[in-house]
């Protein structure tokens, strides 16, 4: 895999557990990669850049892979940062699951510049990163889309294009909110399960094994059984967050959300009772405490 002639140098901004594998892949396929990151770091073959300025500066495309809205605003908006630093005809992939409003203010901030702004967040853990198995949804001017093919071929398995920015930000807290949904639920049938004397790995071995198979089922639900929450591949905080998100997306469109907010409070009560250094699918110890177990 090469890069597209026309895209040949990539800024990444954020490198956390996912920007970073993100931004390996990047250099093995053949981009000329600058790096930035809030506490310092480097990638072999990337440059490392003191500034975002320097990031982005003449850069083909800035990538930002950040953990929520504040964050992504402090790198793009202001004196030195992205926005100002990208120059016209240029792109802003934004790879950070935010908010449908904000995703709305990126698409136009950039437009007024002369520049483009893709949303394109992603699903998969870091693991799925370093192995170039994300599903990325990418969202924005088609032409800028299309341009950006080589280097979603180089961080995922695949794309789900969706009409515009606001449309792509939407699209991912909805598939965030089936996940949670779905570690709701098994923890709740695995400890209905165990207080019934069924081992929890055998029952999950019954349900992956008939009707529930998905690879979220099964990951979580292998989680789940063995009580395994750490390290996080995604942080309590971040499901938190991504449900604030959810509500507020259902609140704007006037749409009903009742398992949203039984997750909101979930997860607000996990981080109430020390659970901040845990994995999302942690909620899972509070459905087996309330459960006695």
């Amino acid at each position: 895999m090469t890069a597209s002639p026309r895209l040949r140098t990539v800024a990444v901004l954020g490198l956390g557990q996912m920007g970073r594998p993100m931004a390996v892949n990047l250099v093995g396929a053949g981009f000329a990669v600058r790096t930035w990151n809030r506490s310092g770091g480097a990638v072999e073959g990337a440059a490392a850049c003191a500034t975002i300025a320097e990031a982005v500066a003449g850069a083909d495309a800035a990538l930002t892979m950040l953990s929520e809205d504040a964050a992504v605003e402090a790198v793009t908006f202001g004196d030195g940062r992205l926005l100002a630093g990208l120059g016209r005809g240029t792109l802003h992939v934004g790879m950070s699951t935010i908010s449908v409003a904000l995703a709305g203010r990126l698409a136009e901030a950039h437009r007024d510049a002369g520049q483009g702004f893709v949303a394109a967040p992603v699903f998969g853990r870091p693991e799925a990163a370093a192995a170039r198995q994300l599903w990325i949804v990418p969202g924005g001017d088609a032409a800028d889309v299309a341009a950006l093919a080589s280097v979603f071929a180089a961080l995922g398995q695949g794309t789900f294009p969706m009409p515009g920015a606001r449309e792509a930000a939407l699209a991912k807290l909805c598939g965030n909110f089936l996940i949670a949904a779905n570690v709701e639920i098994l923890a709740e049938a695995l400890a209905l399960g165990e207080k019934g004397g069924i081992p929890p790995a055998a029952l999950l071995g019954m349900l992956t094994g008939t009707l529930f198979g998905s690879p979220v089922v099964k990951r979580y639900g292998a989680m789940i059984a063995a009580g395994q929450f750490t390290p996080p591949g995604f942080a309590m905080a971040l499901g938190l967050k991504d449900m604030r998100l959810v509500l507020e997306a259902g609140e704007q469109s006037r749409t009903p959300l009742p398992v949203a907010e039984l997750l909101r409070s979930r997860f607000l009560t996990a981080l109430a009772t020390g659970r901040e250094g845990l994995d999302w699918a942690g909620i899972a110890g509070l459905v087996r405490e309330q459960a006695g177990l």
